[in-house]
């Protein structure tokens, strides 16, 4: 399996300096890619009516615009949005930066895309919260035309393009698209659309049998499971002794439910500087070497 960082953006210092270091840190560590949220605003937690993890006073840097700062940083890493809010920003947009951060890194960005849940932040951009889902689909289209065609015509639900493109092109022809979500037509879906997914959980049987749903939706849709990644994520929780044994076994668990990459989050782990989390993602790359 490939191994990733998680971009620690909420509890890293808000320095230019701090991204600089972390990411450099994780190149030089040997990691395959950096993978971090997004968000573009918070908002009090009482505009909800469950917690929501994050709120107005939760830091999240622009994934587009941290890759491109990145992009000039680092020679190795791939880049990945896990996940980018696509229904909440406007399309031919995103195919124009997600093409310039591919185009600037040499080809090393992944996009992963969901559909979020925060209303709040979707009123603000002027967009409609209620079908954000059956949206993305029509975008996943326009992206993929934009990213290979030097000029579009398209008529859809949504969108309107005639006869206009965006250059540079990225290297990418197309840039993959991975999905979030684990809603039964989200899995429908990212089999019939997607490159691939960002499950939420621990490796259990009941993962296994939602993995086994999806490798079904792939046979359906005449694709090959095999081709399709899975992309995890552990928890580097508190330091008692055990925790490089747990990430070992969590990781070789994935693996045999057909993992293809596995991220650390350092994250809600009580890391208090920049070192702390460098020293963090220092000892999970040491478990697996």
């Amino acid at each position: 399996m490939k191994l990733g960082v998680v971009f620690p953006q909420t509890e890293l210092p808000l320095d230019p300096a701090a991204i600089r270091d972390f990411a450099l840190a994780a190149e030089d560590l040997g990691y395959d890619y950096l993978l971090a949220y997004d968000h573009v605003l918070g908002a009090l937690p009482s505009s909800f009516d469950f917690m929501p993890p994050y709120n107005h006073e939760t830091p999240f840097h622009e994934p587009f615009v941290l890759f491109g700062y990145l992009a000039g940083l680092l020679s190795t890493l791939e880049f990945v949005t896990g996940i980018l809010i696509l229904p909440q920003r406007q399309t031919a947009l995103v195919a124009k930066q997600a093409a310039q951060v591919d185009f600037l890194s040499g080809g090393r960005l992944r996009l992963g895309i969901g559909i979020g849940w925060n209303h709040v932040e979707y009123e603000a951009l002027g967009k409609d919260f209620s079908n954000r889902g059956r949206r993305t689909e029509e975008q996943v289209a326009v992206l993929r035309k934009l990213w290979t065609e030097p000029l579009v015509t398209f008529e859809g639900k949504e969108h309107a393009i005639h006869n206009a493109g965006i250059k540079p092109l990225p290297v990418q022809r197309p840039i993959p698209i991975w999905f979030g979500g684990t809603a039964d037509i989200v899995l429908r879906r990212m089999a019939r659309l997607g490159d691939g997914w960002f499950p939420q959980g621990r490796p259990s049987s009941e993962m296994g049998a939602v993995i086994d749903k999806l490798h079904g939706y792939l046979n359906e849709a005449g694709r090959d499971p095999a081709e399709f990644g899975i992309d995890v994520r552990l928890s580097m929780g508190e330091d008692d002794g055990s925790r490089v044994s747990r990430w070992q076994q969590e990781a070789e668990q994935w693996q045999a439910l057909g993992a293809t990459h596995v991220s650390i989050a350092t994250m809600r782990a009580g890391l208090e500087t920049t070192d702390a989390h460098i020293q963090a993602i220092r000892e999970f790359r040491a478990a697996f070497d």
